[in-house]
């Protein structure tokens, strides 16, 4: 089978987007279902007692799998699939993102200072086979005042991010020490989303 140049990202996250063209990777997106009538196609809560590491694995096989099924039941060309999701950690726990201002200043009070865990899964599925890999990067917070919370969080930056906050934006000034990928905590890490493209037989 001769394979498409492109590939199907499964994600609506604009820095994903960006991440892929920054190596050279021509996609299209696939979007999946988020929002009512019929409910979103993956939900993302986690599970009681679940690790971060085997959440953020399950619910981005999940994505690849539900992908590769409304590839197949559009008829869309078949093209790798490439899906990810990211999570934070801290003492155990997941913070996904914030529903609102009271949840991302929490969160932000509860990183301030602090080491935490940014977790990043990407799978990638292609002709018949699903190849995955989970990128773990440790992020360490600068102690911060309410004034610097507060502030931060009356903008619409920490909204769409797991743990309230994102790395290429205006919350880098808190962030004192990275150990791991910067890519990966943006979204999407590039070295190893470039291995699983190659192990795939795909190489932009």
């Amino acid at each position: 089978m001769k394979l498409d140049k492109k590939i199907w990202l499964a994600s609506k996250s604009p820095r994903r987007r960006e991440l892929l063209r920054q190596i050279g990777v021509d996609f299209e997106i696939l979007f999946l279902r988020e929002q009512a009538p019929r409910g979103p196609d993956v939900t993302e809560l986690a599970m009681p007692g679940e690790a971060a590491a085997d959440y953020v694995r399950r619910v981005t096989l999940e994505k690849v799998a539900c992908a590769a099924h409304v590839q197949a039941m559009r008829h869309l060309p078949l093209r790798p699939i490439l899906c990810a999701d990211t999570t934070v950690s801290i003492d155990g726990d997941i913070l996904g993102k914030p529903a609102n201002n009271a949840e991302a200043q929490a969160m932000l009070r509860r990183l301030a200072g602090r080491r935490h865990q940014v977790l990043t899964s990407i799978a990638l599925h292609w002709q018949e086979q699903t190849w995955q890999h989970t990128q773990v990067s440790q992020v360490e917070f600068s102690p911060l005042n309410d004034a610097q919370i507060v502030r931060y969080c009356s903008g619409s930056e920490p909204y769409d991010k797991a743990g309230g906050y994102g790395i290429q934006g205006q919350a880098a000034a808190f962030i004192s020490h990275i150990e791991g990928s910067y890519s990966g905590i943006m979204g999407l890490p590039l070295y190893d989303t470039l291995q699983l493209l190659q192990q795939a037989g795909f190489a932009p």
